[in-house]
């Protein structure tokens, strides 16, 4: 076993500037004491228990050896938003992608991501159809994610044309951009299937707009009028008992919804809000629940919001799920899914990355 964790600071505070030394110190001094005894294991993890690490050893290796020559991956759901997740999954266990083993798939997939973009209008396309939107928030977080960590000096060869190259920062700022207009369009200030779409849904809301809040937390230029009016959605959504609705409030929800909620409400620093609160107690009062409709999206979904929301309950939740998945991994290392094994793979690896604590989305 390791300890990766502890190299979490290096990556998301030295190589993307951030001053998460002065964070931490700062948690130290206003935090209960019984809080600041927690807080190394919570902020940086401890050792990675084995039949986790087997798990995403053995599911790296296959993502590795089943991508495409063009950088993404061709089983089932292909496109841009799989890529990302992707890309996500390598690094969340500390994979460099400069120097590591998976460093030409890491660049890859990247280059990939960026050949799917309009320049014109900045979103990601997709073979999807109607689940562009979706496509396009998994990129946008996926991009969001690798910014400032790998060296791009090399990203691109000769056989690329100049002008479709484009850094991840000029990428990240047209994605950002497009979901922002998208929106401006969209009388519920929210998402649904299609950029053009004027209806909205929680789920792919939830998909955009952490795609955003990553490129805020990586630097990019975000308005806070886009967050505000999107949580404010979430709220709109919410009921005072903690159910989400999907296109309606408190109607036709899942435990998929609740966790998402949970999530953007978290990350999006309104833990101080009655919905928060009371979405987060519908998630902890049933740990043991398992959600038959698509089950990887709410294992993805239920580890972050519960680890941003109640520690002691994301344990449990994470000793349960390890051994679950444990089972679920196909000997090859792949995951199935209804989306295709690359989107099975890559979203049951994230729902065991918080073991690591890499990826500055997990930030708490």
């Amino acid at each position: 076993m390791t300890n990766r964790g502890l190299c979490w600071a290096s990556r998301s505070g030295l190589l993307k500037g951030r001053a998460t030394i002065p964070a931490v110190l700062l948690a130290v001094m206003l935090l209960p004491g019984i809080v600041r005894a927690q807080d190394p294991q919570l902020r940086f993890g401890s050792d990675v228990p084995r039949e986790v690490e087997q798990i995403y050893d053995k599911g790296l290796k296959w993502l590795a050896e089943n991508q495409s020559s063009s950088g993404n991956w061709d089983t089932g759901d292909a496109g841009p938003g799989v890529a990302g997740m992707c890309v996500m999954a390598f690094l969340a266990s500390g994979e460099d992608p400069n120097f590591g083993p998976y460093r030409d798939n890491i660049r890859a997939a990247v280059r990939s991501i960026i050949l799917s973009q309009s320049a014109e209008t900045g979103f990601f396309a997709s073979n999807m159809g109607h689940g562009s939107m979706y496509q396009h928030g998994f990129a946008c977080l996926g991009m969001a994610e690798v910014y400032g960590v790998l060296d791009e000096e090399t990203l691109w060869d000769a056989s690329v044309e100049v002008k479709d190259r484009r850094t991840i920062g000029q990428s990240l700022e047209l994605a950002v951009r497009a979901s922002v207009t998208s929106q401006k369009n969209n009388e519920w200030n929210a998402w649904r299937y299609s950029p053009e779409a004027t209806d909205a849904d929680t789920s792919v809301s939830g998909a955009v707009l952490m795609g955003l809040l990553a490129a805020r937390n990586a630097g990019i230029r975000v308005p806070d009028e886009s967050v505000d009016k999107a949580l404010e959605y979430f709220r709109s959504m919410t009921t005072n008992r903690g159910e989400v609705g999907y296109s309606g409030i408190g109607g036709g929800g899942s435990a998929n919804l609740k966790a998402i909620a949970a999530l953007v409400y978290s990350i999006g620093r309104r833990k101080d809000l009655k919905e928060y609160q009371a979405v987060l107690g519908q998630l902890t009062v049933n740990l043991e629940h398992q959600e038959y409709s698509y089950p990887e999206y709410f294992r993805y979904y239920t580890a972050q919001a519960l680890f941003q929301g109640d520690f002691e309950a994301w344990q449990k939740w994470n000793r349960r799920t390890a051994k679950e998945l444990k089972e679920l991994q196909g000997d090859d290392g792949s995951f199935q899914s209804q989306h295709g094994a690359a989107y099975g793979t890559a979203m049951s690896l994230l729902a065991m990355a918080l073991n690591y604590r890499f990826l500055p989305i997990y930030e708490r």
